[in-house]
């Protein structure tokens, strides 16, 4: 789990941001995944995931958790940069140049919802195609995303399964980002609320969706509890 901290990309957002749009600019591919404890955590008995994680692709600090254990071990990550602001940052980007999108993921209401969100608020972005993450195929999908060369691909099937199908076909690129977002669609579409401002700044979405959610108590305590203990030791 060490070599994976070390792997996080340390600079601040903003930096990494830019690094995105000469990725695009020049039609260069990247593969980001958005490490938080779960992703680390799940690998520790998933060989699929690990040997992803063992690649070499664009590692984010997707949780303060996953900050704070990556500077014990010595890498002085600058902050968190979490995959929904990514999502975000690529549509405004993708609008501003024209760039084609292709959205994989979520229920078909929420995919609907955001495709129309993304008409109405990003119309210049060519829309190449889209799919609720229900299907019985997922490997029909990603040959078609991979057929249309689009400049984004965003999966959201949660981890581990968008990192699994990304990494399946990523070789097969030829240009974009392609990027796991797990639930951003939700908030993104509108579907669900994203944490209050004030929660965000201090580091405690995570705290604002048990709250919302008191389901995803148990699933937090065996990624971000346990991943935390681990560290420790």
């Amino acid at each position: 789990m060490k070599e994976y901290l070390k792997k996080l990309y340390t600079k601040d957002k903003n930096t990494y941001f830019k690094l995105l749009s000469n990725d695009l600019k020049n039609n260069h591919k990247r593969f980001i995944i958005t490490v938080n404890p779960e992703t680390l955590m799940l690998s520790e008995n998933d060989k699929e995931l690990k040997k992803i994680l063992d690649g070499n692709y664009s590692f984010v600090p997707d949780g303060i958790a996953v900050v704070k254990a990556a500077r014990k071990v010595g890498t002085n990550v600058a902050e968190r940069i979490t995959g929904i602001d990514i999502a975000e940052y690529l549509l405004k980007l993708a609008n501003e140049n024209k760039y084609s999108i292709y959205l994989f993921g979520a229920k078909a209401e929420v995919i609907e919802k955001l495709v129309n969100r993304i008409k109405v608020e990003y119309p210049n972005i060519n829309i190449l195609g889209y799919s609720n993450g229900y299907v019985k195929d997922r490997d029909k999908i990603m040959k078609d995303i991979i057929k249309k060369t689009p400049d984004i691909c965003m999966v959201a099937l949660g981890i581990p399964y968008q990192e699994k199908i990304i990494a399946k076909y990523f070789d097969k690129a030829s240009k974009g980002i392609y990027i796991g977002v797990g639930g951003s669609f939700d908030v993104m579409s509108g579907t669900k609320k994203r944490a209050p401002k004030l929660f965000i700044k201090l580091n405690l979405e995570w705290l604002y969706r048990i709250i919302i959610e008191p389901s995803r108590l148990k699933r937090f305590w065996n990624s971000n509890v346990k991943f935390m203990f681990k560290i420790k030791r």
